[in-house]
């Protein structure tokens, strides 16, 4: 049995179906989801600790001058991060950690963790993407644009990562991810092993 727990990584494009993917691979695996940081103000409903870590703008910022975190940026005026320290306390007690972020993260995360397992959920085609993101009906024209301006770069890093699921259906896409999962787990280096 592995004594160290594996750090994934799930990102794609907005719009692709990561947390949709995400949330039923966690219905069918155990595996600890890491909750980010932010400067942003709660929203109706939201936990600290449980949606995200809230801190104060100085607190972000001294967490990030220490490398407290595995990567972080600036959205719209917030800040947003994921707190090393959970996610190291959950590895180092054999529990698998899964972190759902967007593309720049995952390769700030690669830096640190080269080996994390980066798993890129890309959609069937960039015509059905458009559609699922004008589809949320979420966001304005303007906005959506904007996301598959992003989304265009984001398709052409695809080929850096470990592993490609094509989210055509969710239930592929989650039988997909949870192949890879059983797979990594499954990998000599991470496995003791003595036939006597």
């Amino acid at each position: 049995m592995s004594k160290q727990g594996i750090l994934f990584i799930l990102t794609g494009p907005s719009g692709v179906g990561k947390g949709t993917v995400l949330a039923k691979v966690l219905e069918r695996r155990d595996a600890y989801l890491s909750v980010s940081a932010t400067t942003r103000e709660p929203r109706e409903g939201e936990k600290h600790g449980v949606n995200y870590y809230f801190l104060t703008r100085e607190q972000f910022e001294q967490t990030a001058a220490q490398n407290g975190f595995l990567e972080h940026a600036e959205f719209s005026g917030n800040c947003y991060g994921t707190p090393a320290a959970p996610v190291d306390e959950q590895l180092s007690a054999g529990r698998d950690v899964v972190l759902e972020i967007e593309v720049q993260g995952a390769m700030q995360v690669h830096e640190k963790r080269p080996e994390a397992v980066r798993i890129f959920i890309a959609p069937p085609s960039f015509a059905e993407l458009e559609k699922r993101l004008t589809g949320r009906g979420t966001e304005d024209a303007a906005a959506v644009q904007r996301r598959l301006e992003t989304a265009k770069h984001e398709l052409t890093l695809a080929p850096q990562f470990d592993y490609i699921v094509v989210n055509q259906t969710v239930e592929q896409a989650v039988s997909d991810v949870l192949a890879i999962m059983q797979a990594e787990s499954c990998r000599a280096a991470r496995r003791e092993y003595q036939i006597i």
